[in-house]
């Protein structure tokens, strides 16, 4: 239900993307892509909720707000299987960190994904190890022993004198400790290196998600143009 809720938010949250694809005026011109990384972002993300939008309109459906009680009604479940899809996932990979991420193959989410990104299991293997490179680099940072006295040092310092130190210590507190034990100084030195090395050994990875990308960016901007001039054609027809 959390994960209906926040991709529910994240897609009602996504608004037209104004400005962003523009078509010059020769039928047929290739749009006008952002010039910034959140402009990418951001075309991408309106492109993926109109292909979700739809598809979830092909079964009737629509994105919603999730009922504020949190209780899951058969509607509620019809539209969570119609987005993300039902039964076991069909993808899966399992990280160098030791987590397995999953998805699914149908629902109306990879159906977006395939239109956009023309491959979706090869986009979810690279966005998924793309998407964690730092948390293995941080993972091989834990070999290091001077490191590992660190974040000893650390968690003795969060610990409170009278109790278990929590899963989640007090911002302030876990920046004061990770200072005076000198996790802070050891992580801006090694971090940087390991973060370069896992690049490298996963530039396969990172080709494909960017090649992937660009292809995903351009087809977003092709759905924004293409729904531009039809909102044009509506209101000229509406006004003659």
């Amino acid at each position: 239900m959390r994960l209906l809720r926040a991709l529910c938010a994240a897609a009602l949250a996504v608004l037209a993307v104004t400005g962003c694809a523009t078509t010059t005026a020769g039928r047929g011109t290739a749009p006008v892509l952002p010039g910034t990384e959140r402009g990418r972002d951001d075309l991408i993300d309106a492109g993926q909720r109109m292909l979700v939008d739809r598809c979830l309109a092909r079964q009737g459906l629509a994105l919603r707000e999730p009922p504020a009680d949190g209780q899951q009604s058969s509607a509620d479940r019809r539209l969570q299987g119609a987005l993300f899809g039902r039964g076991r996932p069909e993808l899966s990979v399992t990280l160098a960190t030791g987590y397995t991420v999953t998805a699914h193959t149908d629902g109306c989410l990879a159906t977006a994904q395939r239109e956009l990104y023309g491959d979706q299991r090869r986009w979810f293997r690279a966005q998924v190890v793309v998407n964690n490179l730092r948390a293995e680099a941080q993972q091989r940072m834990g070999h290091d022993p001077d490191y590992r006295a660190a974040t000893t040092r650390w968690a003795r310092c969060a610990t409170p004198a009278h109790g278990p130190r929590p899963s989640r210590p007090d911002p302030a507190v876990a920046a004061r400790c990770a200072h005076k034990s000198g996790l802070a100084r050891l992580r801006a030195r090694l971090e940087p290196a390991e973060l370069a090395r896992v690049r490298a050994d996963r530039r396969g990875q990172l080709t494909t998600y960017r090649h992937l990308r660009t292809r995903a960016l351009h087809r977003a901007a092709a759905l924004s143009a293409e729904r531009t001039v039809r909102g044009t054609r509506q209101k000229g027809s509406t006004s003659s």
